[in-house]
């Protein structure tokens, strides 16, 4: 479908332009590894696209404990910030699995977030260090945790008028992200696995990718590992807890009950992962 690129220059422009009616149907594209596919096979049926590589998020701080994400980073950033990797090394592991190198140079945390695909590789990691996401519209801004802005496949909580601004991510050094697809590379997971231990009394969060109807938080998995350092029994009782917890599908890449046997067998290897690279460190 024939569309018009427009590339603003700051924020309020962005946001007036999504609002404007005249120029029909408006989206917004950041990397667009994704929304230029959809356009181009017509599943988003937008005559404006409206381009956010001008406005100022292709950035990335540490505000104490909390690396604060703009929108329109690349992954590859990410992927290879040496502080990164040391203070959020599952998030390393989740952006080192999306696609290929040439992808995330172009591919963003934010767009990935707003596409809110149920497997993402991304999503899960960011429910599992409990990461929040900070919207933007004329009126103001809003906060929300990521467990609360993807609500289904394709569906956030992004209101008419809003963009994604920045992402707001706690360091967890105990933490990582192991996935299972058919092919190493450039394919969607069949299912993915985010840990992270916390030092606040919450401990271990355990998220899962790849179920429906979106990436989740498994608390019953969460509640059995009780110890910084889980005993093997722990582990595969919260590793049984998560399989029956999750809602599967059967579809062209696996079978419900093989994604079941998947997300027990790879919480185990998550959370061992995640202590094996703490006592290395």
């Amino acid at each position: 479908m024939p569309f018009t690129l427009e590339q603003p220059k700051t924020v309020r422009e962005a946001l007036q332009r999504l609002a404007d009616p005249t120029g029909g149907p408006s989206v917004p594209i950041a990397g667009g590894t994704d929304l230029l596919l959809d356009l181009d096979e017509g599943r988003v049926a937008s005559t404006r696209v409206v381009s956010l590589r001008r406005l100022p998020w292709n950035t990335m701080r540490w505000e104490s404990d909390r690396l604060v994400v703009g929108s329109t980073l690349p992954l590859a950033r990410l992927g290879t910030d040496p502080a990164v990797r040391r203070r959020l090394p599952g998030l390393v592991d989740a952006v080192d699995a999306v696609g290929s190198l040439a992808l995330r140079h172009r591919a963003t945390l934010g767009g990935n977030l707003g596409r809110a695909a149920p497997a993402s590789d991304v999503v899960p990691v960011l429910l599992a260090l409990g990461a929040t996401v900070r919207l933007v519209a004329l009126s103001g801004h809003r906060d929300v945790p990521v467990g609360q802005f993807v609500r289904a496949s394709r569906q956030t909580d992004l209101a008419p008028g809003e963009l994604i601004e920045s992402i707001s991510v706690p360091a967890a050094p105990v933490s990582s992200y192991v996935w299972q697809r058919v092919r190493p590379a450039n394919d969607v997971s069949q299912v993915g696995v985010a840990v992270a231990r916390s030092d606040s009394p919450s401990g271990w969060h355990v998220a899962l990718g790849g179920v429906l109807p979106a990436p989740m938080r498994v608390v019953e998995a969460e509640a059995m590992l009780t110890q910084p350092n889980p005993s093997e029994a722990e582990v595969e009782v919260a590793a049984q807890a998560a399989a029956r917890r999750a809602s599967f599908v059967t579809d062209k890449r696996a079978t419900e009950s093989y994604r079941r046997r998947l997300v027990s067998t790879l919480v185990r290897r998550a959370i061992a992962r995640a202590l094996r690279d703490e006592a290395s460190r």
